[in-house]
């Protein structure tokens, strides 16, 4: 099993990986399949299902669908071009991409939401169509956004494909699970973060992976700052959620140096970085999926308390706290869900702190098994958490659950740092019960917004 830091960890667009970046990048997919057809088509049409259907609109799923069908990809997403493209095609009732004809696409006829059953293979699935002249489909493909960002067809999907290339280099430590990864750790002698950082060089260069978990943390801490800086003012949606993180980092600056400071004090420094990142997310700004954007605040905000609080903190340790960080999030994914449609929160805010937990514990000097401890302790408290936002947007109780995710990441951290690694509860069984709870656990739970506070909000 390799999944690249590089997967884990995504540049990309608000407000959802799963429901925003995934269907964007089905659509590119899909495009690329066309200029690949011996079929000439003369129009596109597209159908949502499950919770991409349900919570679609508030998850902006119709305008990534639409840019992503416009030509528009996750990666080098240009928000001013994407207004225009928008009104251009709804105005043409077209879509002009290179290499292909003109295509004949209705926003308001062409992309249907199906409120019906799921398609069988996950909670997130949509159906791009191909037609010709007379109306008649000659081409289509069943994609699912299994979360993350990542994306398979029906048929990857049933294959049981992964990320990874099968025919790509062999991992020189292709750990598949917890226990694995900590037995490897100490026949090499190495630490997860080394056995991480060689299995990546195995695919890619030296110069190549520092430069690009750089960009990953000039992502990251862009964010941050751009959501402590942004103007007061409130998220788009139709919720009426203000920006907070903003007013508190304000209080936080005027406060410091004050001698009756109280030590609490910090958990609300970890809160609002998580929360400036996730008020960005939500306002459709540029974050990183870690590992989606629904719980996007929580690794960047416990790496920047490690650097801006934490006495001994170096930038150039910050490539062992996302190798380590990316290494636990690849084992949830392979082994569980990061997706909330799937598992629900657990499996996002949860795998972020675990993966945050890791991250930090791992440049406060863990061992291996500390490292571990600290990832289990972490996904162990989130088990259970639900998927229930309110109107379907990422704001409420997403912008908060960050917030505390974070803390409770680093609380996770100190926690495994006082013992030496040994514990009752394994992360793989951790991992495990977050799997088989996410299963059992009904999809009115499960980001649909038909259950929780979804429903329980007045006026909502």
């Amino acid at each position: 099993m390799f999944l690249s830091v590089f997967e884990i960890f995504k540049p990309g667009i608000g407000p959802s990986s799963s429901h925003t970046i995934g269907p964007m990048v089905a659509a590119a997919r899909f495009l690329d399949r066309l200029r690949k057809s011996p079929f000439t088509a003369n129009g596109l049409r597209a159908s949502l299902h499950g919770s991409l259907a349900f919570t679609g609109v508030g998850h902006a799923t119709d305008r990534a669908v639409i840019l992503g069908l416009a030509g528009f990809r996750p990666d080098d997403y240009d928000p001013e071009k994407a207004e225009e493209t928008l009104a251009q095609i709804r105005k043409t009732q077209t879509v002009e991409v290179p290499d292909l004809p003109p295509l004949q696409f209705s926003p308001d006829t062409d992309l249907i939401f199906d409120y019906g059953d799921p398609l069988p293979g996950h909670a997130n699935g949509l159906i791009l169509m191909a037609i010709d002249g007379q109306g008649d489909v000659i081409d289509r493909q069943t994609y699912y956004s299994i979360g993350g960002g990542f994306v398979l067809t029906a048929e990857e999907l049933q294959h049981g494909a992964d990320t990874a290339d099968p025919c790509g280099p062999v991992s020189p430590y292709p750990f598949e699970n917890a226990d694995e990864m900590l037995q490897m750790a100490r026949d090499s002698g190495l630490s997860i973060a080394e056995m991480k950082r060689a299995n990546e060089r195995a695919r890619t260069s030296e110069a190549s992976l520092t430069a690009g978990i750089d960009k990953i943390w000039h992502v990251m801490s862009t964010c941050i700052d751009n959501g402590l800086t942004a103007p007061d003012g409130v998220l788009p949606g139709g919720l009426e959620v203000r920006r907070r993180a903003p007013d508190i980092h304000r209080r936080l600056l005027a406060e410091r140096g004050q001698n009756l400071t109280a030590p609490h004090t910090i958990n609300d420094w970890i809160s609002v970085y998580a929360m400036a990142v996730n008020e960005e997310n939500a306002a459709g700004g540029r974050v990183v999926t870690a590992p989606t954007n629904g719980a996007a605040g929580v690794v960047p905000a416990v790496l920047r308390y490690w650097l801006d609080h934490v006495p001994g903190a170096t930038r150039s340790n910050i490539d062992t706290f996302l190798l380590t960080a990316a290494a636990i999030g690849g084992l949830i994914k392979h082994n569980a869900s990061i997706s909330g449609a799937e598992a629900g929160c657990q499996a996002e805010v949860g795998s972020a702190a675990a993966m945050a937990a890791a991250g930090l514990a791992a440049v406060l000097g863990a061992t291996p098994e500390q490292i571990e401890n600290a990832a289990e302790i972490a996904l162990e408290h989130h088990l259970g958490m639900t998927c229930d936002p309110v109107k379907g947007l990422v704001q409420v109780p997403c912008i908060e659950r960050n917030g505390l995710g974070a803390v409770k990441a680093v609380a996770a951290a100190s926690l495994a740092l006082r013992g030496d690694g040994t514990h009752l509860v394994p992360l793989d069984a951790c991992i495990e019960t977050m799997r088989q709870t996410g299963a059992d656990m009904s999809s009115k739970y499960k980001e649909t917004s038909l259950g929780g506070l979804a429903v329980n909000i007045p006026n909502c």
